[in-house]
C-alpha cells in the first residue's frame, strides 16, 4: 500500500542530475524552496484523496521546474499594441525613439555625470541635464524634470502655494487615472482651494472678484482627458494671466499632455502647447513627458527663474526627482524637437502622421500573408488622457472567428502577446500602433492562433 513515506525526501531529490540542472538555472536556495513547496502540494493532494499514486522523481522535479519558471516569469513584458490607441496607458503609453533608448541604455550601463561637474571636479546637480535644452526649445527662463506630472503639480503647489489661497475654475477640478484629483493634490500641498465660476461657465470677473477677496495665486488645470460641450464659457489663459498679474499674483498652468507641436496638423483638435502657455504669460507650466511629448515617464516644470529656483530647493523635490535613465531619455526626446526631427524619430508622431492609404496598404499585405481577413474603415485614437473624443481615420484588419473572446485570449498568450479589440463579433487589428519591427511577430502570432482553433 502506498503511503506518504514512499515520497522521496528533499535531499534525495537534490542528488539527481535534474535537480543539479535546476540549481544551475535558478540557484540553490530558490530551487530548494520550490522542491519543498512541490512536495507539500503532493502531500496535501494525496491526503485529500485527489491523487492515489505518488509521482516519481522525474515528475516531481518537472513540477518543480514549472513552479520555478512561474515564479520568475516577468510580469512587465513587451506586447504588440494592435488596438489603434496610440498612448495606451495600460500598455505603457509612448514607445521611445531609438535615440532615447540608446541614451537611457548608456546612462544605465556604468557611471555617469549625473551629479558631477567634470570641469570643476566637484559635485554637480542632476537638474541641469535637460534644463538647457528646455530653455532653448521653449524660451523658458528655467526648468526642471521630476518623475511624473502628478509629482510636478504637487511639488509646485507645495513650494509656492502652501497655506495660500489658490484660485481655480470649477470646470478644472479634474480627476485623472487612478483617482488622482486636483482638489486632493491642492489639499495635500497645503494650499487653500478657492473655486470660481460654475461647472460649465466661468467668467473673467469671477477671477477678478476672487483676487479682490485675497487670492494669492491662480492655477489653470487643462482638462486634457474630457470635454465640456454645449452651454459653456471659459476665459482665455492670456486674459486670466493679465488679471492675475495686475493683482500682483502669478499663474500656474498644468497642461497635462505636454504638446510641443500643433496637433491640428494631423486633423485633430488643437491641443494647447507649452509654447502657447508661456507666450500667454503663465509663470510656471507643468506637463508630462510620456504623453504627447513622446518620451519616458516624467514631469516637466518650466517658467520664471525665481519661482523654479524656489521649487528646486523645496524638500519634496528630492522625493520626486527623476533618475539618470529618465533624464537621459527626456533629454534625447527633447533634442528631436530642437533639431526639427521629431516627426521622423518619435514613434507616436510617426503613428499620427500615417495616412489612411498607408495604413490600408499594410492591412492588405497582412491579408495576403494570412490568406484571410478584410480591410475595413475604422478610427484610431490618441489615448493617454489626451485629446478626448478625437480620432484619426484608419483601416483595420477584420477577422471573422467563431469565438472572439477566446481568440483574443489566445492572442494574448502568444510571445510576444498581441493586444487587439473586437466589435460586432469581429476581431479588429489596427496597423497604426503596430511598430514596423513587430509586424512579423504579429503575423506569426495570428497564424499560430488560427492553427490552434
Amino acid at each position: 500500500m502506498t503511503t506518504l513515506r514512499d515520497l522521496p525526501s528533499v535531499e534525495e531529490l537534490l542528488q539527481t542530475k535534474t535537480a543539479a540542472e535546476l540549481i544551475a538555472r535558478f540557484g540553490r536556495p530558490l530551487t530548494l524552496t520550490a522542491i519543498r513547496e512541490t512536495l507539500d502540494k503532493i502531500r496535501a493532494r494525496f491526503s485529500s484523496g485527489a491523487i492515489t499514486v505518488l509521482p516519481l522523481h522525474d515528475l516531481i522535479l518537472a513540477q518543480t521546474d514549472t513552479l520555478l519558471s512561474a515564479w520568475l516569469k516577468p510580469t512587465l513584458r513587451l506586447v504588440i499594441n494592435a488596438t489603434g490607441v496610440i498612448l495606451h496607458t495600460n500598455l505603457g503609453r509612448a514607445p521611445l525613439s531609438d535615440a532615447a533608448i540608446r541614451a537611457m541604455d548608456l546612462a544605465s550601463r556604468g557611471y555617469s555625470t549625473l551629479e558631477y561637474d567634470l570641469e570643476k571636479g566637484t559635485r554637480g546637480s542632476r537638474l541641469i541635464h535637460a534644463e538647457s535644452v528646455l530653455q532653448k526649445l521653449t524660451g523658458a527662463e528655467s526648468a526642471m524634470v521630476v518623475n511624473n506630472n502628478a509629482s510636478a503639480v504637487l511639488l509646485v503647489l507645495s513650494a509656492l502655494a502652501n497655506k495660500r489661497r489658490v484660485i481655480i475654475s470649477r470646470s478644472q477640478l479634474v480627476e485623472i487615472g487612478g483617482g488622482f484629483r486636483i482638489p486632493d493634490v491642492m489639499k495635500q500641498s497645503g494650499a487653500k482651494l478657492i473655486e470660481v465660476g460654475t461647472t460649465n461657465k466661468v467668467h473673467l470677473r469671477d477671477y477678478e472678484e476672487a483676487l479682490q477677496d485675497g487670492g494669492s495665486l491662480v492655477m489653470r488645470a487643462h482638462p486634457s482627458n474630457f470635454k465640456i460641450i454645449g452651454f459653456t464659457e471659459e476665459p482665455e489663459l492670456k486674459d486670466v494671466v493679465e488679471v492675475a498679474h495686475k493683482a500682483g499674483v502669478f499663474v500656474i498652468d498644468d497642461l497635462g499632455s505636454g504638446a510641443l507641436f500643433d496637433t491640428a496638423k494631423y486633423g485633430l483638435a488643437h491641443e494647447p502647447t507649452v509654447q502657447e502657455s508661456l507666450a500667454a504669460g503663465a509663470d510656471v507650466v507643468c506637463f508630462s513627458g510620456d504623453k504627447l511629448l513622446g518620451g519616458p515617464q516624467a514631469g516637466i516644470i518650466i517658467g520664471r527663474k525665481d519661482l523654479i529656483e524656489k521649487i528646486k530647493k523645496h524638500p519634496l523635490a528630492r522625493a520626486v526627482r527623476a533618475d539618470k535613465a529618465c533624464l537621459a531619455g527626456v533629454t534625447a526626446t527633447l533634442l528631436h524637437y530642437l533639431k526639427d526631427e521629431a516627426e521622423r524619430e518619435i514613434p507616436i508622431l510617426k503613428m499620427m502622421s500615417f495616412t489612411p492609404k498607408q495604413i490600408k496598404g499594410r492591412v492588405e499585405s497582412w491579408i495576403r500573408e494570412l490568406g484571410r481577413g478584410e480591410a475595413v474603415e475604422g478610427e484610431s485614437t490618441v489615448g493617454g488622457g489626451s485629446l478626448p473624443g478625437e480620432s484619426f481615420p484608419t483601416f483595420l484588419l477584420s477577422l471573422t472567428v467563431e469565438s472572439p473572446d477566446r481568440f483574443l485570449k489566445r492572442l494574448r498568450a502568444q510571445n510576444p502577446p498581441v493586444i487587439a479589440r473586437t466589435a460586432n463579433d469581429k476581431i479588429l487589428l489596427d496597423p497604426r500602433t503596430v511598430l514596423p519591427e513587430q509586424e512579423g511577430a504579429l503575423l506569426v502570432g495570428l497564424k499560430n492562433v488560427f492553427e490552434e482553433i
